[in-house]
C-alpha cells in the first residue's frame, strides 16, 4: 500500500521519500515500482521520459530523519494502534511544525492516533483503497482534533493526484468498511441458515449489477483482512448485532483458508476444481438480492442519519471505493423508501433481532 501511494504522488510531480526500518522492504518496494512503471511505459500508458522522471522522484531510506523536509507524511504500516502512535511520535521529532501527518488506517480511530501527537491538529486520516494506483477513492477522515480546513486542503491535493475523495466522520469503518458490511454478513447469514448456497448468493448479486458476489469478493480480499475488519467494526460499535462476525468465516481464518492468496477459501482455486453451477430458481435469486440490498440500503441511510458523511459522498464512496453499480442512497430512492421499510420490517418480524432494526434515516 505504501508503495502504491508513493507511486501516485511521484507520478503527480511530488518528491517522495519512502521509509522503512527494513532494507529488504525498501528493496522490494523499489523493484516493484520500477517493474510497474516499466510495464506502464511498455503499454504506452506513460512515456519513457515520464517513467524516468517518476523514478527520479522516488527516494528510499531507512532513516526517518530524511523526512525532515516533507510537507506531508502518510503512514501505511500494520493496523496496530500502539505501533502507529509510536511511529507518529517519532515522525513529530523529525518534521516541521507545519508538516501534515496522515494515517492510511482502514479501521482504527484517527482521533486516538492524533492523541499521541504534540500537534494533534495537523493529523487526519487519508484512507486509500488497494491497489492504490488503480482504485480512485480516498476517504479523508478528520480527527476530533484536526484543525478546520485541513480536510479541504487534502481534498484539493488528492484531486491533483487524480483521486476522488470523500470526507467522513471518524467513526468505525468510516464510510466504505461500515456501509459494505451487510454485503458480506447478510450473505453469510443466508448461507448459515441453509437458505441458499454460495453459488446462488453470488449469482443473485451479480444479476443486479455487482461485479462480484459476496463470497467471491471475500475470497479476493482475504478472510484474514475481511474478518478482522468486521470484528473491529463490531467491537468498536459496542457489539451492535448489525455488525456481528460470522463463525463460519472465522473457521476459514483458523484453517488458514484465506481465499485466493492461499488457494482455498469459500471456493477452491486449484486448477482441477470445478465450481457448482448456481441455482436458476428466479424467485430464490430475487429474494436473496432483495434481502442483501435492503440491508445495504438500510445501513447507508443509517450512516446518513448519523452524519457520517453527506448524501453525495456516501453514494460516491460506494461507487468509487467498492465498484457498486449505484450509490445506495440513490438506489433506495429508486426502489422506494417505503418498500425498503416494509422489507426491513418483514425481516424484523421474522427474526425478532435488533440486527434487523429499521434505520430512522428511512423515515
Amino acid at each position: 500500500m505504501g508503495s502504491g501511494i508513493a507511486q501516485i504522488a511521484a507520478q503527480s510531480g511530488c518528491e517522495v521519500w519512502i521509509t522503512d526500518t527494513r532494507q529488504e522492504a525498501l528493496d522490494k518496494s523499489r523493484a516493484s515500482l520500477t517493474a510497474t512503471l516499466t510495464t506502464l511505459s511498455e503499454k504506452g500508458k506513460i512515456t519513457e521520459e515520464e517513467k524516468t522522471a517518476t523514478l527520479g522522484r522516488l527516494h528510499f531510506t531507512t532513516s526517518m530523519s530524511d523526512l525532515k523536509h516533507c510537507e506531508l507524511v502518510i503512514e501505511a504500516i500494520v493496523e496496530d494502534l500502539a505501533i502507529k502512535q509510536q511511529v507518529f511520535r517519532s515522525i513529530e521529532e523529525v518534521v516541521s511544525e507545519t508538516c501534515v501527518l496522515a494515517t492510511n488506517t482502514s479501521s482504527l480511530s484517527v482521533t486516538s492516533i492524533a492523541s499521541a501527537c504534540r500537534v494533534p491538529e495537523r493529523v487526519l486520516g487519508l484512507h486509500f483503497f488497494n491497489p492504490a494506483p488503480l482504485m480512485p477513492l480516498v476517504e479523508i477522515i478528520p480527527a476530533l482534533q484536526t484543525r478546520s480546513g485541513l480536510a479541504d486542503e487534502l481534498r484539493a491535493l488528492t484531486a491533483g493526484w487524480k483521486k476522488v475523495s470523500v470526507v467522513c466522520r471518524d467513526l468505525p469503518g468510516f464510510i466504505v468498511n461500515r456501509v459494505a458490511r451487510p454485503y458480506y454478513s447478510e450473505a453469510l447469514r443466508i448461507l448459515d441458515e441453509g437458505a441458499a448456497d454460495m453459488a446462488a448468493i453470488d449469482e443473485a448479486m451479480r444479476r443486479i449489477g455487482f461485479r462480484m458476489g459476496p463470497f467471491e469478493l471475500m475470497d479476493l480480499i482475504g478472510h484474514d483482512v475481511n474478518y478482522t475488519v468486521t470484528e473491529t467494526v463490531f467491537r468498536s460499535f459496542y457489539f451492535d448485532p448489525r455488525y456481528r462476525p460470522s463463525i463460519t468465516q472465522k473457521r476459514l481464518v483458523e484453517a488458514g483458508w484465506l481465499g485466493r492468496k492461499s488457494g482455498r477459501g469459500f471456493y477452491s482455486y486449484t486448477k482441477d476444481t470445478e465450481r457448482a453451477a448456481p441455482s436458476m430458481d428466479e424467485e430464490l435469486l430475487r429474494s436473496i438480492a432483495n434481502r442483501i440490498l435492503t440491508m445495504l440500503i438500510n445501513e447507508a441511510y443509517d450512516a446518513l442519519y448519523l452524519g457520517v458523511a453527506s448524501r453525495e459522498d456516501l453514494d460516491l464512496a460506494m461507487i468509487k471505493g467498492v465498484n457498486y453499480p449505484k450509490g445506495l442512497i440513490s438506489w433506495g430512492i429508486e426502489i422506494g423508501l417505503n418498500t425498503i421499510r416494509e422489507r426491513m420490517d418483514a425481516l424484523y418480524q421474522k427474526y425478532r433481532e435488533d440486527r434487523y432494526r429499521t434505520s430512522p434515516g428511512l423515515y
